[in-house]
């Protein structure tokens, strides 16, 4: 294993860190807050650790998929660690736990928190929670992809250990550019739903700090009623951008180069939307009596159909008093998820076509057994590999979910709590229902489920194998027996 391409990794992520943490210090120096110095602090030091671990550069940059696990997976434990830091030091956040759930949260672009009253804290911290989505949406690593010089397939197997969905492909020939086309559509995104929610007179930090948790689908919100107080024109507007942000990005880069048809024509998002509007139908007429206003209605049932199936977690209601099959279809839509290469969690929609086609082609094996039958996606046989990992994916999601419901069911809460904890941290949503409803919060955990939960939000995020393979014995005993050669052959 390439261990020292791993640590030159490790040190330019804590370098970005830490002129990521200057925009807080920025927000404190703006706003008056002394909080700001710890802010500093941790920046300073990430700084000087990176620079430490940079310094000597790898004698190669080619590494091969478990390189790019393993690289992916402690990028995130690291930019966690550190990220939480200036919460723990500061005191806003006491507990070093709490502070970790809440940053783990951030980056995955979870948005479950710990935090009773989030207006308590300071215009950095709050600056600081929702830019943690902004970061995460993407992945700090395919912003990496751009800048550092790997070569031998090495780009490839870096984002495809960060990038969601079942496979990862290329927009362009190099692999580089394509995560600069990524992170333009992504910053151009941004500035639009910044610019539409400041028009609508909402004030700018809060209209800063929204936009950068509705394009990570995140949903960290400034007020401890997230977004019930806005008015209707800003709750469409971020309902909107909700849906966008769930799309595969694929899309807008065929609507850029003017392929209106191609883009129109994925499959994966026409499911999507198919499923989005479905849905807000079913509960549009079971929240009808409730809000007596069909537009309060559709307002409130399009908000938070967008907001759990891209996995982003906002509120505009309190959807746990709503009728049982309302809350059976939000539930069902938290493991659905948005599509594939967006910034949304969740098993994915493209993961589900599979899943349905397979299920329809072994139907139709048992019925007429001598025919051979493609799994076709868009008109294109879909790869045996691909189905096999689909199906691999989902045998251990619902492993890794039925163990942690498990685990946190130790502690005596009833089901629904449990159940929905996990699937809001595990598909990275953030609200469940009932203890863990939109209206509370996951301060009421033990720090042992807390950290169940962490672990289920990394998952999550990472999609499940890159973090698990730093729990594989071979990975450590490769790195250690390649530190015992490289001490002898010094």
């Amino acid at each position: 294993m390439n261990s020292s391409i791993i640590r030159y990794i490790l040190g330019s992520v804590l370098k970005i860190e830490a002129v990521l943490l200057l925009l807080p210090v920025m927000t404190a120096v703006i706003y008056r807050e002394a909080v700001g110095v710890y802010y500093f602090a941790v920046a300073a030091f990430c700084f000087l650790l990176g620079l430490l671990m940079t310094r000597r550069k790898p004698k190669t940059f080619v590494f091969y998929l478990k390189e790019g696990c393993v690289a992916t997976s402690l990028s995130w434990v690291f930019l966690s660690f550190f990220g939480a830091l200036p919460f723990w030091l500061s005191g806003e956040i006491p507990s070093l736990t709490d502070a970790l759930f809440e940053t783990i949260s951030g980056f995955t672009t979870t948005g479950a928190s710990i935090l009773s009253d989030v207006e308590a804290l300071s215009h950095a911290a709050l600056f600081w929670r929702s830019f943690t989505h902004w970061i995460g949406g993407m992945g700090v690593l395919v912003f990496l992809l751009a800048i550092i010089p790997l070569s031998g397939g090495s780009h490839i197997n870096l984002m495809r250990a960060e990038s969601p969905g079942p496979s990862v492909g290329k927009l362009v020939p190099k692999l580089k550019y394509t995560a600069r086309i990524l992170y333009i559509i992504y910053f151009g995104m941004t500035i639009l739903e910044l610019l539409l929610l400041v028009a609508g007179r909402m004030p700018f930090f809060d209209a800063l700090t929204t936009t950068m948790g509705t394009a990570g689908t995140g949903g960290f919100g400034i007020k401890n009623d997230s977004m019930m107080g806005y008015s209707a024109y800003i709750q469409w507007i971020v309902t909107i951008f909700m849906i966008l942000f769930g799309v595969n990005f694929n899309a807008y880069y065929l609507i850029l180069f003017h392929h209106f048809k191609k883009a129109f024509s994925i499959e994966e998002v026409r499911c999507y939307l198919g499923i989005i509007a479905a849905a807000v139908a079913i509960i549009f007429f079971q929240v009808l009596r409730v809000y007596g206003s069909a537009f309060d209605a559709l307002t409130h049932a399009a908000f938070q159909v967008a907001s759990i199936i891209t996995t982003t977690g906002y509120s505009t209601t309190d959807f746990d008093l709503w009728s049982q099959a309302s809350k059976t279809v939000l539930v069902l839509l938290m493991f659905i998820g948005a599509c594939a290469g967006s910034t949304g969690g969740g098993i994915k929609v493209s993961r589900f076509v599979i899943l349905v086609k397979t299920l329809g082609k072994e139907l139709t094996s048992y019925i007429h057994p001598k025919s051979i039958k493609k799994i076709k996606v868009e008109g294109k046989p879909v790869e045996h590999e691909v189905v096999r990992s689909t199906n691999v994916y989902f045998i251990t999601f619902m492993i890794i979910f039925s163990a942690s419901v498990l685990a946190v069911s130790f502690e005596g809460k009833d089901l629904i709590t449990n159940f929905t904890a996990v699937a809001a941290t595990i598909n990275n949503i953030g609200p469940g229902l009932e203890m863990v409803g939109p209206t509370q919060n996951f301060g009421l955990f033990t720090p042992f489920s807390k950290y169940v939960l962490m672990f289920d939000m990394l998952a999550g995020r990472l999609e499940l194998f890159p973090l698990l393979i730093l729990f594989h014995p071979v990975i450590w005993k490769d790195l250690f027996t390649q530190k015992i050669i490289y001490r002898k052959g010094a």
